[in-house]
């Protein structure tokens, strides 16, 4: 059984109840990403949902130059604090570069490496050297046994919080797959595995400036990784995603989201 990670009031891994890491996939202003945090907030009461809010601040890998990368470092991380605050939840985000690592642990209660960037040494470990929780996605380009490395540059610096990210690997050009033994490799290594559903369907590249994806997939992976174990799901949703600003392929509409998560966690009712 992996160890347990907490994160605020939410307990990740060790047989604790399926967590939601959820939330858009950038900040695209700072009323409607607070807005969006309360929507999701308020159904993670209702259904009684561990739930931890994400957004990034810096979309720094986009396809295209001229593409939109969110409010920047200051004012995104300003932006997580508010919601933080307010509405009592535990926030992620990503970093990228080692000098974003202590800003961000000062605001995120989770600081994630970007799959592009999981075998950067400095930033793994600086990330491990804060005093957030870190996440880590697996690199497209990497097999589930590779993570080992990864993982013990975090340990190094002597933070023990690790959670593990499958998000897809390539498969050819402009297309990735979810190998859903790799949760059962990722495991191994003792630390919480998320299952991330919704880039798992991404396309990189399909769209010429921009990736595609097909995010009515996304439920059916979700479903897949849960009956084998995972123990949280992350998924990006936004409340209207075709005129969202980034990653608009892939997120789940927000609308669609509440059943979704019953079906996880009846799901993991079952194997758990």
């Amino acid at each position: 059984m992996t160890h347990t990670v907490k994160v605020g009031s939410v307990t990740i891994g060790g047989g604790a109840p399926l967590a939601l890491i959820a939330g858009p996939c950038v900040i695209e202003g700072r009323q409607a990403c607070v807005d969006f945090a309360g929507e999701l907030k308020q159904l993670a009461v209702e259904e009684n949902i561990p739930f931890i809010f994400k957004a990034s601040y810096d979309k720094a890998n986009r396809s295209s130059g001229s593409s939109f990368r969110g409010p920047g470092l200051d004012e995104g991380l300003d932006i997580l604090r508010e919601i933080k605050d307010s509405l009592g939840v535990p926030v992620l985000t990503d970093i990228h570069g080692v000098e974003e690592v202590e800003p961000a642990a000062e605001v995120a209660d989770i600081i994630q490496i970007p799959a592009f960037l999981c075998r950067q040494t400095d930033l793994l470990i600086a990330a491990g050297k804060s005093r957030a929780v870190v996440n880590i996605k697996k690199g497209q380009f990497l097999a589930p046994w590779d993570m080992g490395h990864v993982i013990e540059k975090v340990e190094s610096a002597g933070n023990k919080d690790i959670l593990v990210t499958e998000r897809g690997s390539s498969f050819g050009y402009n297309n990735l797959v979810a190998d859903m033994r790799s949760l059962l490799v990722l495991k191994e290594y003792g630390h919480p595995v998320i299952f991330d559903a919704t880039h798992s369907v991404q396309l990189p590249g399909e769209q010429g400036s921009q990736s595609g994806g097909r995010a009515e997939w996304a439920p059916y992976l979700a479903r897949a990784a849960v009956a084998v174990g995972c123990d949280a799901v992350f998924m990006e949703t936004h409340p209207n995603p075709v005129e969202a600003k980034s990653d608009s392929a892939t997120m789940l509409p927000f609308g669609e989201l509440r059943e979704v998560w019953n079906q996880l966690r009846a799901i993991d009712n079952v194997v758990s």
